[in-house]
Parts: structure tokens; C-alpha cells; sequence
């Protein structure tokens, strides 16, 4: 959903040959960055936010259902998590509208293709929204790998206990979670240096925007590549070769 609706804007201002800004309707004020801007801000904080959120909660299914499964079978519900779903897209959204009150500030960025948060420069108010969004970021990533640890943990011990029939349960982390998190802690990473930086860095911004990027591309691949059944097919191929 991001990618659809984002593309269209970024393509539509190179078509034109024109800045986010310029496309369309200006600010409030002198200064300030047009409409379309804004609106891209909003949505790429958005869709930053939104899915790391969702990934938290589906570690913390894993882990419960995993670790405590007389409580999982208790209290989780179909209803509470097809409940979750809007909740978290409603908490996000809320979140990230914060710059469009006045906590913080929409920025366009070289090449004029794309806006996002101001990270660089200004005062304490401009500043203190991405430090914050940062901060989230990184305990959402922290919690995500902390659930995926301990799920780990809990199927290494399951796989223990079990009579040897056959090859033992997978015990690694969804890849396509692990590259996200990865990814997500280099761009908060980039945040704190930015937020704290004397002068714009807008290079720097634009590579995490690019490694950011790239997720959403490599992140099919992944999935499929390391699926359990088709990566111990693969090694299995590669160990007859090799022998």
C-alpha cells in the first residue's frame, strides 16, 4: 500500500520535472513546504512505523503462543486480532500526524523528490519528533528481536524433548523480519546522528532512505529463498554436488 501510493507522487514529479513542492498546493506560510510534501511526510513516517509495529505483534503471537500457550489459548482471540490490525494502523497514523500539529516539521529533500521529517537542524521543538520517532523505532526493534530470541529458545528446548524422527523444527527468525530489523536500526541510527549533527547531512539521509527502500524489494526473495523446505531442499542440492 505504501509503494502504491507513494510511486505515483515520486514519478509524477519526475514526469514534470518538478519538486514535491511545486506540484502542489503551497503552505500555510513562507517556508513552509507545499501540501503534497506534507502529505508524503506523513506517509512515509506512516509506513515506516506501521508495519514495524505489526511485526511486533506478530513476534509477540509467536512468543505467547510458543512460551505460555495455556494464556495464549485464553485470551487471544480471532476477534482481538483482527481487532489488532486497525488498532496498531490507528495508533501510527495518530503518531505520525504529530508534524502536520506543529510538533515537528515536514522537510522536502534533495532532489526534491521526496519529504520526510526534518532530522537536521532547527530547535528543540523541530527536533524533538524525530528523536522520539528514533527512540520508538528502536524499542520496537529491540522487542521484535527479544520475542524472536525467546521463540527460539522455546522451539530449541520443544525440539530437545522431542524423540529424533526426522529433521528438528526450524529454530531461526523469520528472515524477512530479520533483514527489516536490520535495516530499521541502521535508518534510527541515522535519525540520532542527524538529530544531534551541527549541519545537514542530506547524502546521508538519502542512503538510509535508499537502504530502507531496498527492503521492501529483497524482502520477497528472502521469504521465499529461506522458506524452510525450499533452503534445506538447496543445501541438500549443494552438499551432493559438492560430494
Amino acid at each position: 500500500l505504501g509503494k502504491c501510493l507513494l510511486s505515483p507522487i515520486v514519478l509524477a514529479a519526475y514526469a514534470y520535472n518538478r519538486s514535491l513542492s511545486e506540484l502542489g498546493p503551497g503552505g500555510r506560510s513562507e517556508g513552509e513546504p507545499g501540501v503534497l510534501c506534507q502529505l508524503f511526510a506523513f506517509l512515509m513516517a506512516f509506513f515506516g512505523l506501521a508495519p514495524t509495529l505489526l511485526l511486533l505483534a506478530m513476534a509477540l503471537e509467536c512468543w505467547l503462543s510458543l512460551g505460555h500457550p495455556y494464556f495464549y489459548r485464553r485470551h487471544l482471540t480471532r476477534r482481538l486480532g483482527a481487532a489488532s490490525v486497525p488498532a496498531a494502523a490507528g495508533l501510527c497514523a495518530l503518531f505520525c500526524a504529530l508534524p502536520l500539529l506543529g510538533f515537528g516539521v515536514p522537510m522536502q529533500y534533495c532532489p526534491g523528490t521526496w519529504c520526510f521529517i526534518r532530522m537536521a537542524g532547527g530547535g528543540p521543538r523541530q527536533l524533538a519528533f524525530p528523536v522520539l520517532y528514533a527512540s520508538l523505532m528502536g524499542l520496537l526493534v529491540l522487542a521484535i528481536g527479544a520475542c524472536n530470541v525467546s521463540s527460539m529458545r522455546h522451539l530449541y528446548g520443544m525440539a530437545r524433548r522431542q524423540p529424533r524422527r526426522g529433521p528438528p523444527p526450524a529454530t531461526a527468525p523469520r528472515m524477512e523480519e530479520l533483514d527489516h530489523l536490520i535495516l530499521l536500526g541502521l535508518m534510527t541510527i541515522r535519525a540520532y546522528m542527524g538529530a544531534f549533527a551541527a549541519d545537514f547531512d542530506e547524502d546521508a539521509d538519502l542512503s538510509a532512505l535508499r537502504f530502507l527502500s531496498v527492503n521492501s524489494i529483497v524482502d520477497p526473495w528472502v521469504f521465499i529463498i529461506f522458506r524452510t523446505s525450499v533452503f534445506r531442499t538447496f543445501v541438500r542440492r549443494l552438499c551432493r554436488r559438492l560430494n
